[in-house]
């Protein structure tokens, strides 16, 4: 690809902030629609960074839990303009995604016995069952590499679907099989870069290949300090304040602690820590139903952002559904629960950029650091397949094993496994056609 031989002009934060409010709105895809579109708009077209800078920030955020799509953006944002470049990018990434879903979630609860949005979501609902099956086989096909691979995936999906055994357990159980794995058997946990990664030129770039560090990237243990003790105080703060306003064990304040924790465990993107959220939000606080957990699913995959904003659903029904603010506000009971644990959630990845960017910049190659992540990935692809299996479930018995076999989202499960897997469709065409077809089949009366 040619380009000009002299690099971008400046960018000043004004620029970079115009840029980050648009992307927010046009991120649709996943992480990997998401990081493409950084890709072609910050290194192809504008040269922001050079290729191997993009990638090496890349690999810093794919080995931190949380969404690393989002935490890519923060990351390049806090390269180009300090600490705040990196918070305006990374709330820009989400803010757009949080007003668009606590509209429609608003709609869902107040329209969603109307027959247009009811036979739109009986369509969707088997699509995503199949985008999560799908999600199941991309992760397998990059993380199963040999035997110990597949055995600690057919040991996580065992554990959670046999068991019912906690997500944090598996977690906690597959990183140390990892650790310790390493030491006896090093090359089955090495882990392999991005696939695809080969580098290109597309002219010189802001930040190249050979531009120093900038000094505020520069490791520091008096900034590493204050940006900790600064992420640990707003955490603090935003827990005291649900505690003291609502008790200790009010809704709010189990939000806020249910989705810190949720945060902390999203190695492997949201399809890994959805499990988890379903154990917590739907059996144990019952902050919504498993077939409103399905279609908050449905809703993430439809808005632009981090697919984990699926939480915001989570919350807002869960607001809504507890009258956290009284029965005669449950939109902005829903509102404001969906606002705190989009807080709760994205605290701990600004505070891994901003504070641990340096020193897990150090890490990379370093086996004792990526053998455990490659056996929490391993473990992940169980624990997503159990998922899949959840979902399909609930869409084809609503009624439990012994009410009527669903053959119509049977097909809309095949046919949108099919266009997947054999025509590589997008998710948006896919979840288009499916809510078409939904809804004319509700239509014609025909469900």
């Amino acid at each position: 690809m040619s380009s000009s031989d002299a690099a971008p002009a400046p960018v000043s934060f004004g620029e970079a902030l115009r840029f980050w409010l648009k992307l927010g709105f046009i991120s649709f895809g996943g992480p990997a629609g998401q990081i493409a579109i950084m890709h072609t708009e910050l290194v192809e077209r504008r040269r922001w960074l050079s290729e191997k800078r993009f990638l090496h920030a890349l690999n810093y955020c794919m080995v931190l839990p949380g969404p690393e799509a989002q935490q890519l953006a923060t990351y390049i944002g806090w390269l180009m303009h300090r600490s705040w470049g990196g918070i305006v990018a990374g709330a820009l990434f989400v803010l757009p995604s949080l007003f668009i879903l606590i509209a429609l979630s608003w709609v869902y609860l107040r329209f969603g016995d109307v027959p247009l949005v009811a036979g739109i979501f009986f369509g969707i609902k088997p699509a995503v069952t199949a985008l999560v099956l799908h999600a199941a086989h991309r992760i397998g096909s990059r993380a199963l590499k040999n035997r110990w691979m597949w055995g600690i995936a057919a040991l996580a999906f065992v554990a959670i679907f046999a068991f019912d055994a906690p997500f944090p357990g598996i977690v906690l159980a597959a990183a140390l099989i990892g650790h310790f794995g390493a030491k006896r058997v090093p090359g089955v946990f090495a882990l392999g870069g991005p696939a695809g990664a080969a580098s290109q030129g597309y002219g010189p770039a802001l930040i190249d290949d050979d531009t120093p560090t900038p000094a505020h990237a520069l490791f520091s243990k008096a900034r590493l300090a204050r940006v900790l003790a600064i992420g640990i105080a707003l955490w603090a703060l935003g827990m005291g304040t649900l505690v003291a306003v609502n008790g200790l064990h009010g809704t709010l304040a189990q939000m806020g602690w249910f989705f810190t924790k949720a945060a902390l465990l999203t190695f492997g993107g949201a399809y890994a820590v959805l499990p988890y959220v379903y154990q917590g939000a739907v059996e144990t606080h019952q902050w919504l139903s498993a077939t409103q957990m399905i279609d908050g699913l449905a809703l993430g995959e439809t808005t632009p952002g981090p697919l984990i904003m699926v939480v915001a659903f989570v919350g807002f029904v869960g607001g809504w559904a507890k009258q956290v603010l009284g029965p005669d506000a449950l939109f902005l009971g829903g509102a404001l629960a969906a606002g705190v644990v989009t807080f709760f959630t994205f605290l701990p990845s600004f505070v891994f950029i901003l504070a641990g960017g340096p020193v897990v910049e150090a890490t990379h190659g370093k086996l004792g650091f990526t053998a455990p992540l490659s056996a929490i990935t391993a473990a992940v692809v169980g624990v997503i397949l159990n998922l899949a299996l959840f979902f399909a479930y609930h869409v084809l018995w609503p009624q439990g094993f012994g009410g009527r076999f669903d053959a119509l989202s049977a097909l809309v499960i095949a046919a949108a496994a099919v266009a997947l897997f054999r025509f590589k469709v997008g998710v948006m065409p896919l979840l288009g056609a499916c809510a078409a077809f939904g809804l004319a089949v509700t239509l014609a009366g025909l469900r």
